[in-house]
């Protein structure tokens, strides 16, 4: 049986992959250095993926998780805006160097085809709505870069080297195993945690900002039709999102309807490198993979605040 490699595969949208990829019945294979990825993601996974720890810089390792492999899913990043902000080094190690190492044994090993998690970061903070693919890049930080980046690298090898590519521009992506306790994690957890929690979420900005928030198994259906995709993938670009705005003021609205009471905010200085707003044309993504969201904003968040309110680490089914 061919295997299914999942780069950072312990990370909330590795898992989340894993997961359906098991319950379709699927070879997996894990790569990750648990640098932002979680044992827990993957612990009842234990006994049915084969785990490999270790980093996508290390050719030797990546080398090694390629045998036998047809499809790669390449997860593994240093996420975060504000992180590469403070640390630009690590994130440009990781997200370029370590997607160019991926690529190279891929295409060594005779990999079919790669999948690559790109960044809406991509579009930069470009005033002109939806954001479409065919738009020129503005990055504004070094995460951003790293992403774009490797959105270029992806579609060179497709053009240099026979090895299919395809670059899937994720939009805010929220639901259960997304971790709330870091730092650096994503709006949508640290809203409901702190809505939960009766303290007061904290705002950069005065809340108007808008973003495409696209529920987990949106994503993780992406990863599975570009996987089984038909059509010849030569380093195409398609945005995954919901094609739905929503400002942060609606989103604390709408978890204080989930969890049952009023959510107040601290508005505080708005952040360099963050944009203003976002929405995403999904019309390439449905074309190209027959691509539409499974689950819209208010039912991923009643699933998510379902979650959380439980402790479960599990994804939602």
């Amino acid at each position: 049986m061919a295997v299914h490699l999942i780069t950072g595969g312990a990370g909330f949208i590795g898992s989340s992959i894993a997961t359906r990829l098991l319950e379709q019945g699927e070879s997996v294979r894990i790569l990750d250095d648990f640098s932002s990825g979680r044992r827990q993601n993957i612990e009842a996974m234990r006994g049915r993926i084969d785990l490999v720890e270790g980093s996508i810089v290390d050719a030797a390792v990546v080398k090694r998780c390629m045998e036998g492999v047809e499809i790669v899913f390449h997860e593994a990043a240093l996420p975060s805006v504000p992180r590469s902000i403070e640390s630009p080094q690590p994130t440009l190690l990781a997200n370029v160097q370590g997607t160019t190492t991926v690529l190279d044994e891929a295409r060594r090993a005779g990999v079919r085809r790669l999948v690559y998690a790109a960044s809406s970061s991509a579009y930069g903070d470009t005033p002109v709505l939806p954001k479409v693919e065919t738009m020129r890049a503005e990055p504004l930080s070094p995460y951003a870069v790293s992403k774009y980046t490797g959105e270029q690298l992806v579609r060179v090898f497709a053009a240099l080297y026979p090895i299919e590519t395809l670059s899937l521009r994720y939009f805010n992506v929220f639901g259960p195993r997304q971790d709330p306790r870091s730092q650096y994690a994503a709006v949508i957890p640290k809203f409901i945690t702190a809505a939960l929690t009766g303290e007061r979420p904290r705002v950069y900005g005065d809340g108007e900002q808008t973003r495409d928030f696209c529920f987990i198994d949106n994503v993780v259906s992406a990863n599975l039709l570009a996987a089984g995709a038909a059509n010849k993938l030569e380093g195409q670009v398609v945005n995954i999102a919901c094609g739905e705005r929503t400002s942060l003021n609606h989103l604390l609205g709408y978890i204080a309807e989930e969890v049952g009471r009023p959510v107040s905010a601290d508005y505080l200085e708005r952040r360099p490198g963050e944009v203003k707003d976002s929405l995403a044309d999904i019309t390439a993504a449905r074309e190209l993979l027959g691509y539409t969201p499974l689950v819209k904003v208010r039912e991923g968040l009643r699933r998510t605040v379902a979650a959380l309110s439980s402790g479960e680490s599990r994804a939602v089914p």
